[in-house]
């Protein structure tokens, strides 16, 4: 086009030709000039991105302790592992002793364990946050990352405290009351301002109030004959429960149900035979390596012995198994961590500072 002619276009048109562009050709332009560097974080911007249908893909991001600032991507819309993938050394050269441990929102969390501390940063604008962690030994299987449309959460499950850290106050919150009922290493499933929780056997859900920093426990019952349970969420209003149904610990059967507005789940699919084998084969009865997360409406089946995902669309209401990453070596065995990513330019890791309100009776102390 003529530069004359670009020159001339009404703002609000250059932003609309912008949002259509693919995510990469749009960073690449950011650099051109000091227009095109801000406008991703213009109002205006986005406004238009966060409520329209977004161009960008969305992904699932594949981490392995053999390559642990690598990260290959699946293209969930076009169904095919891309030929890039996120590069944490290259994004943040400070950050190699740092490993990805959650996603939410557009931005990853990442954890240093030698020095006790968490990285959350956004890799297509390489804005980051790095936080003191408020204990010094971190447990990460009870740790969840959620963002919410005013910023993000870091909880932190030790012993008998749970630590939860605002990006809005910049600063921890302690919480006296966690009795240290999760045996197992999961994340909480979000929804409503709380975080959901399953207990070992006899199985419940446990819910941990963000806000208020109580638990309380759920108290709907849970099928019967269940081997083991997971939960996710989509955070809009949709929790699942996806167990094994069996006796003595064997699963004959892999269910998903869902929570409906009177309290009750109800069951929505069941693993076809065929494919349940091979997911109890692959886990070998040992449930404590399964994990579930939501993906762009996809409740996402995950075993760090295996590099494939079991996945169960909502919308076509069935079963299928993600094809085998083609850009890691076959010789990789364990330790297979998945993550769902949906870029957003406007997902920031640093948010504005707001002053911190604390609700009557909530039992808690800021660490700052």
């Amino acid at each position: 086009m003529d530069p004359r002619i670009w020159s001339k276009l009404p703002p609000d048109v250059v932003e609309h030709i912008l949002l259509l562009l693919p995510l990469k050709t749009l960073l690449n332009l950011r650099p051109t000039c000091k227009a095109f560097t801000s406008l991703p974080f213009s109002p205006s911007f986005i406004s238009k991105h966060s409520s329209s249908s977004s161009p960008f893909s969305s992904f699932l991001s594949l981490s392995h302790p053999q390559c642990p600032h690598h990260f290959p991507l699946y293209d969930s819309n076009l169904r095919s592992w891309r030929s890039i993938s996120l590069s944490l050394s290259r994004s943040f050269p400070f950050s190699s002793s740092f490993t990805l441990v959650s996603s939410s929102g557009g931005l990853f969390c990442l954890c240093d364990p030698s020095s006790s501390s968490f990285l959350v940063c956004n890799f297509f604008v390489k804005s980051y946050r790095r936080i003191e962690s408020p204990a010094r030994s971190l447990h990460l299987g009870h740790l969840t990352f959620v963002t919410t449309p005013l910023g993000y959460k870091i909880v932190l499950l030790c012993s008998d405290t749970a630590f939860v850290y605002d990006s809005n106050e910049l600063s921890w919150r302690r919480n006296e009351g966690f009795s240290g009922i999760l045996s197992y290493h999961q994340q909480g499933a979000f929804l409503d301002g709380g975080l959901y929780f399953t207990t070992p056997e006899p199985f419940s859900v446990a819910r941990f109030d963000l806000e208020s920093g109580k638990w309380e426990r759920h108290v709907a019952e849970l099928p019967h004959q269940v081997t083991f349970v997971r939960l996710v969420s989509d955070g809009e209003g949709k929790l699942c429960l996806l167990g094994g149904v069996g006796e003595d610990g064997i699963s004959r059967s892999i269910k998903l149900w869902e929570m409906m507005g009177e309290g009750v789940w109800v069951e929505v699919a069941t693993l076809p035979e065929v494919m349940c084998r091979k997911f109890v084969s692959v886990c070998y009865h040992n449930y404590d390596h399964v994990y579930c997360f939501w993906h762009q409406g996809m409740v996402c089946v995950c075993c760090y012995m295996w590099p494939e995902i079991l996945y169960y669309s909502v919308l076509r209401r069935g079963w299928d198994w993600l094809p085998r990453c083609p850009y890691l070596p076959l010789k990789f065995s364990c330790g297979f961590k998945w993550f769902s990513f949906v870029p957003k330019l406007y997902a920031s890791a640093l948010v504005r500072l707001v002053p911190p309100v604390q609700e009557e009776g909530a039992h808690c102390t800021s660490i700052t």
